[in-house]
């Protein structure tokens, strides 16, 4: 932190002077940020479905997630801003909770457990800092993020360039961003006590009675498990963009991403379950045969568009399309449509519609569709294939003259938005989010 401060004030100090220099040819350089803007985001999630990859593919997926955060932009001088963004995301989840299920004498993948993995809260903060050259057609950014929760921890930098021309009708712009991460790996209950105690002779099986759901002489001996080595899970990515202003009536612009990732790609809690395994249960729940197993390496390529038309004075139009594929055998299209509708010079409305549609790994199978001999598993239902629909309505309130002041900053833009989100697994959510904008 004392580092990027430093570098942040020779930057201030060098282009300070620079600009004293030269202040006799320039006449006018209009700042790129005239004072401190502060934006406060809420969002509000809540899902449930039936299909909970914690406990193999089947059970419920009840999960609650709130995420305060603050945005603060701050104009170091003319051309250089600083934006420091800071938030938390506090969730609680039923399906998380049973990673332990045994806190209950009554366990069930269809019951919220009462341990410690169903509620976590996650901490960011992001640091970034722009710099626009004197004519305004470049602008350069650098970043540095990090976040923490109770078994994942994240570093990450990153920085780019855009370019503006044809009259700032055109810009390109390049990003790159690297992502460090650590887990602290979690595993269910049943395996982490068969490791720790050398078999069913401690833990949980000193309290349960293990009942085998067919008549056999098979004892459970989960023999494909074994905690993982590595615990780093590092992302890398390429982003291009271009867009354009093709009449004054129409912009479009097209961006691809190239993302590679490397090192823990599972989730260490997240159970699977053999067909050719027998099945034991404590009370309603399935003892896990393993966890989830996927390759330690993955390539992913995003190609999408945005087209915005004007309309009329009333009604503008904005669209979206981005096709997904990457080299775990999915692949996906999204679409999106906006149509903001001005309802006075300060509110407008704006319907929206998204539609989603995925073809599944191939590492996918469902409850009881693997084996013990196949080397990849998951029964995460978020990589098998579905359909999904998302549709909603926005509010948004606009004050260009800052009227409404608290204390010495005047309110600009308040923006409110619901969205349902159906899948056709089962998998249903409902999505709130409020932001609020402030000027000084």
């Amino acid at each position: 932190m004392k580092k990027i401060s430093i570098i942040i004030l020779f930057l201030t100090t060098t282009f300070g002077f620079s600009q004293e220099k030269d202040s006799t040819e320039v006449v006018y350089k209009k700042r790129v940020l005239e004072t401190i803007e502060v934006d406060f985001l809420m969002s509000y999630y809540k899902q449930d479905g039936i299909h909970s990859a914690v406990s193999g593919g089947n059970g419920m997926e009840e999960l609650t997630n709130i995420t305060p955060t603050f945005v603060v932009a701050i104009p170091l001088n003319d051309d250089d801003v600083l934006t420091v963004d800071a938030g938390i995301s506090a969730y609680s989840s039923a399906s998380s909770g049973n990673i332990n299920p045994f806190d209950s004498n009554t366990p069930s993948p269809w019951q919220a457990s009462s341990g410690a993995s169903a509620q976590d809260v996650l901490t960011s903060l992001v640091l970034n800092y722009s710099h626009s050259s004197d004519d305004r057609n470049t602008i350069w950014n650098g970043h540095i993020s990090g976040s923490v929760e109770y078994d994942y921890s994240s570093i990450g930098f990153g920085g780019g360039v855009s370019r503006l021309f044809n009259g700032k009708n055109s810009e390109v712009s390049v990003n790159a961003n690297v992502y460090l991460d650590t887990w602290k790996p979690i595993y269910p209950k049943e395996l982490q006590d068969f490791v720790d105690y050398g078999g069913m002779n401690g833990g949980i099986y000193d309290d349960f009675v293990i009942t085998p759901g067919q008549i056999s002489s098979e004892v459970y001996n989960p023999v494909n498990f074994k905690e993982h080595d590595k615990k780093n899970r590092n992302s890398f990515a390429l982003s291009l963009a271009f867009s354009q202003v093709v009449t004054k009536k129409v912009q479009g612009s097209i961006f691809m991403d190239v993302l590679y990732q490397n090192g823990l790609l599972s989730t260490p809690y997240q159970r699977v379950y053999f067909a050719d395994k027998g099945d034991f249960f404590i009370n309603e729940f399935q003892l896990a045969d393993d966890i989830e197993r996927l390759p330690d390496s993955r390539f992913k390529l995003p190609i999408g568009t945005r087209w915005n038309f004007y309309l009329n004075e009333k009604f503008t139009l904005r669209t979206y399309y981005r096709y997904y594929f990457d080299d775990w055998d999915i692949s996906s299209h999204t679409f999106n449509i906006e149509i903001p509708y001005k309802l006075t010079d300060k509110f407008t409305v704006i319907p929206m519609f998204r539609y989603y549609t995925q073809q599944q790994s191939k590492y996918f199978a469902p409850y009881e569709g693997h084996v013990s001999t196949d080397k990849f598993y998951t029964s995460d239902y978020d990589l098998s294939t579905f359909a999904a629909n998302q549709y909603g309505f926005g509010i948004n309130y606009t004050d260009i003259f800052t009227n409404m002041k608290i204390w010495k900053f005047g309110l600009k833009n308040i923006d409110f938005r619901f969205n349902h989100y159906d899948r056709n697994d089962g998998l249903s959510a409902n999505i709130f989010t409020f932001g609020v904008k402030f000027v000084q």
